[in-house]
C-alpha cells in the first residue's frame, strides 16, 4: 500500500462543556477551541469530488462536541485524549493530532492548550 501524507483538518472548533478541576468549574461549561489534523487516505475523493470518498467533516465536528459534552473531563490532556478517541474510531483516521485550548484559565494568561498525537498501531503512513 502506497504511503500518504494527506491530512484533513477542523480547525478552531468551538466546543462548550464542563472542563475544570476546581469545584466552581464542575457546576458550569467553559469554551474549548478544538484543532484536530487528520492523516487518512485521500486520493479517491480527490478524483472523484464525492462526499462518500472521504471523512465527513461536519458529522466529525458533531461527535467530537458531543463526546467533550458527554466527557465532563478535568483537565485539558482529557479532552485531547477524548478527541483523539472519536477521530481514531473511523478505521481510515490512521493518525490524529489535536489540539485543545482553553482561555482564561490563569488570570493573565491568554490560554493554556495541549496538543497530542494518537496513531493507529500498523498506520502506513
Amino acid at each position: 500500500m502506497a504511503k500518504h501524507r494527506d491530512r484533513l483538518e477542523l480547525c478552531g472548533l468551538e466546543v462548550v462543556c464542563v472542563i475544570g478541576d476546581l469545584p466552581e468549574e464542575r457546576g458550569r461549561e467553559q469554551s474549548l477551541r478544538v484543532d484536530v489534523s487528520l492523516a487518512l487516505d485521500l486520493s479517491a475523493a480527490v478524483a472523484n469530488d464525492a462526499l462518500g470518498d472521504t471523512l465527513d467533516y461536519a458529522a466529525l465536528a458533531e461527535a467530537v462536541r458531543a463526546a467533550l459534552r458527554q466527557a465532563r473531563c478535568h483537565m485539558i490532556e482529557g479532552a485531547a485524549g477524548c478527541v483523539a478517541q472519536v477521530c481514531l474510531a473511523d478505521p481510515r483516521v490512521a493518525e490524529v493530532r489535536v489540539r485543545v485550548e482553553k482561555s482564561g484559565a490563569v488570570p493573565g494568561l491568554r490560554a493554556a492548550a495541549v496538543e497530542i498525537v494518537r496513531g493507529r498501531s500498523g498506520a502506513d503512513l
